[in-house]
């Protein structure tokens, strides 16, 4: 039996890169997943986002590994498609346990628009709101405490991100997602509901794995070295990330919330 075995993960960006990771990661552990993914495009954002394909192998991977799992097109922007994305996960696999508000966008180019900075405050904050929102009254409810991670970023603990629209509004969504944390990590406490945020620095994902985000960083020799790590890996893989959650949302981690956890390869205390 895995150590999660008999719990239901409802998962936010979960169509690919660490979203998909996570998905299988807890499934491994014996997580059935409720899986929601936007899987379209929005304007602002210059690299190729998800897709409904994406969606099913995130689907298929999970189903592989004999767990079960239903996935939803949803934007976490938008409150009530997403409480209806929860809803019906939810009514085929039962409460949830644990929480992973993983989506999110990088609008960063050598083109910059204003509407950079509304999309990324919109998908990267109030999204996170939103996943948490939904959520938390039938985890209240049920009364047997749950665990919620929020995904962050090097950028929520250090001044990164450029001067453009979508850099500003990447850093200040991700610094606002450890208020969030914080917040609802007292609110919830008295219930048993853990929250800790995860400051992942550069992951091997098409977020970050594409001509659009190398050009950025390439184009400001200053900007490539401030996201040089400390170990001598130029990034982490998704499952590293994953890892980091599955402890966070297992038992091993039962008294811990309220933490900022960087899986950075000493980015944060390089700095």
């Amino acid at each position: 039996m895995g150590v999660l075995e008999g719990k239901v993960a409802f998962i936010t960006g979960a169509a690919r890169g660490q979203g998909r990771s996570h998905a299988v990661r807890l499934a491994q552990e014996g997580a059935d997943i409720v899986a929601i993914d936007i899987a379209a495009q929005i304007d602002s954002v210059p690299y190729p986002m998800s897709s409904p394909d994406d969606l099913a192998e995130t689907q298929r991977l999970v189903e592989a590994l004999d767990r079960r799992i239903v996935t939803q097109v949803a934007d976490v922007r938008d409150r009530d498609a997403l409480q209806a994305a929860f809803d019906a996960g939810t009514a085929q696999l039962g409460p949830v346990d644990i929480v992973l508000a993983n989506a999110g966008i990088a609008p960063m180019s050598m083109h910059p628009s204003v509407q950079e900075w509304t999309d990324v405050i919109a998908t990267n904050l109030t999204g996170v709101y939103n996943t948490v929102e939904v959520a938390k009254p039938s985890m209240i409810e049920r009364g047997v405490g749950g665990a919620i991670v929020l995904t962050s970023s090097t950028a929520g603990l250090t001044g990164i991100g450029g001067d453009t629209p979508g850099g500003l509004g990447y850093t200040a969504a991700k610094h606002g997602v450890v208020g969030l944390m914080r917040a609802y990590a007292n609110y919830l406490a008295p219930y048993s509901i853990r929250v800790n945020t995860v400051h992942p620095t550069g992951v091997n994902t098409p977020m970050v794995v594409n001509d659009v985000m190398q050009e950025f960083i390439q184009a400001d020799p200053a900007m490539g070295q401030a996201m040089a790590n400390a170990l001598p890996v130029p990034m982490v893989e998704p499952v590293d990330i994953s890892n980091a959650i599955l402890w966070l949302v297992s038992d091993a981690a039962r008294y811990v919330t309220g933490v900022t956890l960087p899986v950075d390869a000493g980015f944060v205390n390089k700095r």
